[in-house]
């Protein structure tokens, strides 16, 4: 694989440089993708997976279709292509528009119709899917990660008491969240200032005008009915899942679900999983909590290195398949057939859906669960979606460990408060959510081309990964630093700087790196943030000789 090299040009994306912009037009919506369209026959394509999805439960009745403006736009096309295909399935009356209600399903199956029988085969666009560009990330035999003796930065003094000294220990998270700071380029956290506080008060007032009495009382530890239900139809239109709503656990976010899915894996026997290397730090700290050992497995440029993942021997593998933390590559198609034939011999994939909606350059990429289901413990939630403090998120598990899991949850904490629960379930129905995550795409994505740019104005010999999607983007430095990564984290957080040093989520040899969060941050706060990066490894001088 060749190795990235020090440039003064644009910023190298790493596997997003080489995106084909032709053909990044799709929906998460049905994971419709018009390329798969014949010639000429746009409307009657996207008519026929319309009638699909309603006959085959994707789209249940109630269900609302989005905005023929806001489809017509993701897909690239034209509106009347959706106006068309709409007109046809409202004369077969399927679908009915209700004026400001939107459209929605009205009846499943026409006259004279058959429901069709369910399928484990993979939803079209995921053969359909390009392979993703070549990439210099994550592989096991890069360059060093750095000196084996570090001295410090030249120029710079690290803060006394840093959450950078040592190894990460399990509060290392905590340390870096309330230590002060200016600019707080830290990742996994989305714009906390647009969170829709008058979507969330309309929801709240309509919930509680309809509550009942005994519905502030104890209830299913599973959820209550309105969020399963409506978390059922949100993975089936924007993920490609298919589940029934009895088969969704709430829990209090991803962090909840890894605590529980470790406690039932040990209890079955099965206290090694492997993970993803790199792979996040705290989704390591967590399931090594209650799992015996979590052996790394290299990730490249398409994804987990299945190879090594039958070498190291492990039962289960925990991976972010959609948009890989912190490199932010997509699992290509040839490795994605590669681990489901791993696990249709026996194995457990625990995947955490991380990111999957913030995409911006790229294609939309099906969850590996929608494909086999009995050996594809899903995880997903709406920090990233909304916000952190909501501590809400689900889990679909393979038919042996669900009753075990839902044991957990109820003995944990009785199940999650219900109004917050009632409350998102609104927002998903109504299409509120959605509309969110439009304006977030667009508000996120500004961010990142401010990112980008500072990065090659401030930080010229870096190389840039994963900048197709999510809210973070990794830096790696192949021609080294005049330091480790961790003491420049260090040194920027003495000048009011947070970062994340690469080494925290590695184990195996890399290359010194960075992860910046970018959707919290103003344009102006990441520029002057990475401007600060760049003036101490100016100060710092020269790389360190290999």
């Amino acid at each position: 694989m060749p190795s990235p090299s020090r440039h003064n040009g644009p910023v190298h994306r790493s596997n997003d440089h080489s995106i084909d912009r032709s053909r990044t037009a799709g929906a998460d919506f049905l994971q419709l993708d018009p390329g798969q369209a014949p010639a000429g026959g746009l409307a009657d394509w996207l008519a026929r997976r319309l009638r699909e999805a309603i006959g085959d439960g994707r789209l249940p009745v109630g269900s609302r279709l989005p905005a023929t403006r806001v489809l017509a736009a993701d897909l690239r096309v034209s509106r009347g292509v959706v106006t068309d295909a709409y007109r046809r399935l409202g004369e077969e009356g399927r679908i009915a528009g209700l004026g400001r209600g939107g459209t929605v399903v009205v009846d499943q199956f026409a006259p004279g119709t058959v429901p069709p029988s369910p399928s484990l085969s993979p939803p079209p666009s995921a053969a359909a899917q390009p392979p993703p560009a070549r990439s210099t990330a994550a592989h096991p035999g890069g360059t060093r990660p750095g000196p084996a003796h570090p001295r410090p930065a030249r120029g710079t003094t690290p803060a006394p008491a840093s959450p950078f000294d040592g190894a990460p220990a399990t509060t290392v998270f905590d340390s870096l969240r309330t230590a002060p700071a200016r600019i707080d380029l830290t990742p996994g956290v989305p714009d906390l200032a647009a969170f829709p506080r008058a979507a969330w008060l309309r929801a709240e007032r309509a919930v509680l005008r309809d509550l009942a009495a005994p519905d502030f009382g104890y209830g299913d530890p599973r959820g209550t009915p309105a969020l399963r239900r409506a978390v059922a139809d949100w993975l089936a239109r924007n993920r490609g899942i298919r589940a029934d709503p009895e088969e969704v656990l709430v829990v209090a976010g991803a962090a909840q679900a890894l605590a529980l899915v470790g406690e039932v894996l040990r209890a079955d026997g099965l206290d090694v999983v492997a993970v993803e290397d790199p792979g996040s730090l705290g989704t390591r700290q967590h399931l090594g909590h209650r799992i015996t050992a979590t052996p790394p497995v290299p990730v490249d440029a398409e994804g987990i290195r299945v190879d090594s993942l039958r070498a190291v021997g492990a039962r289960a593998v925990l991976l972010t398949p959609a948009h890989q933390f912190p490199t932010g590559v997509v699992l290509g198609g040839a490795r994605r057939r590669e681990l489901l034939q791993w696990a249709a011999e026996g194995g457990l994939v625990i995947e955490d859906d991380y990111d999957a909606e913030h995409r911006y350059d790229r294609p939309p990429v099906p969850a590996l669960r929608g494909v086999l289901p009995e050996q594809v413990l899903y995880l997903g939630s709406v920090s990233k979606l909304l916000a952190p403090a909501l501590r809400t998120g689900w889990v679909l598990a393979p038919t042996r460990y669900r009753d075990a899991l839902v044991d957990a949850k109820r003995l944990s904490d009785l199940g999650n408060a219900a109004l917050p629960q009632l409350v998102l379930a609104h927002l998903m129905e109504s299409g509120a959510l959605e509309r969110h995550l439009r304006l977030q795409r667009t508000r996120h994505r500004r961010r990142r081309d401010a990112t980008t740019a500072a990065v090659a104005a401030h930080l010229p010999g870096a190389s840039v990964h994963g900048a197709a999607a999510g809210l973070h983007l990794m830096l790696t430095f192949p021609d080294g630093l005049p330091c480790t990564d961790t003491e420049l984290a260090a040194a920027a957080l003495a000048h009011g700087v947070k970062v994340h040093p690469l080494s925290w989520h590695a184990r195996l040899p890399h290359p010194p790196g960075l992860v910046l969060g970018y959707a919290a941050g103003t344009p102006g706060e990441i520029e002057e943030g990475i401007a600060v990066l760049g003036r101490l490894l100016q100060e710092a001088g020269p790389p360190l000789p290999g």
